[in-house]
């Protein structure tokens, strides 16, 4: 049994209100944009995700950005998974990205982490996304329980729950 509904379509460019920025789907046509803003926010994001994900490690090169792009770009046709970058309009920059991930811990039906860029953390980009993403979650995705991970529940916390059976 998939974790999505076999009729679900997933949104394909949605404006972040506040912003003149859009999340879309990630591919791996994006790696020239996404590899500059990961490994820009690097030590911000290790200290987010690393316990987690081990990622982004310090020594990423470009092509195994590109892979795991490809991989993110596979798992959203397969819709196994999602990674939204969020993006300028002209898509000549990537400023952060939205996970929506199957449940890997007990006690929800999906699970949702995202991140921008070090010179938008902590400012109104980073407040709009923050605000937008669970109101978006809500509205367009078919989750009963969805969490928000490093939002509403620590990396830690989520770390000590069981595994979630598939």
């Amino acid at each position: 049994m998939s974790w999505l509904p076999d009729d679900f379509v997933h949104p394909v460019s949605v404006p972040v209100p506040g912003t003149s920025l859009r999340l879309r789907p990630i591919r791996e046509a994006d790696t020239a944009l996404d590899y500059p803003a990961v490994m820009g926010s690097r030590e911000r994001l290790w200290e987010i995700f690393g316990p987690a994900w081990a990622w982004p490690g310090e020594t990423m090169t470009y092509e195994e950005d590109r892979i795991d792009l490809l991989r993110h770009e596979k798992e959203i046709a397969a819709h196994q998974s999602f990674n939204y970058a969020l993006l300028d309009q002209e898509e000549t920059a990537l400023f952060g990205c939205v996970y929506i991930d199957p449940p890997e811990r007990t006690g929800s039906d999906g699970e949702i982490s995202w991140w921008v860029v070090d010179d938008l953390a902590g400012g109104e980009v980073e407040r709009a996304l923050d605000a937008f993403v669970p109101q978006w979650i809500a509205a367009d995705w078919p989750f009963q329980r969805p969490r928000y991970l490093g939002r509403d529940i620590t990396w830690q916390d989520w770390l000590a729950l069981p595994r979630a059976t598939p």
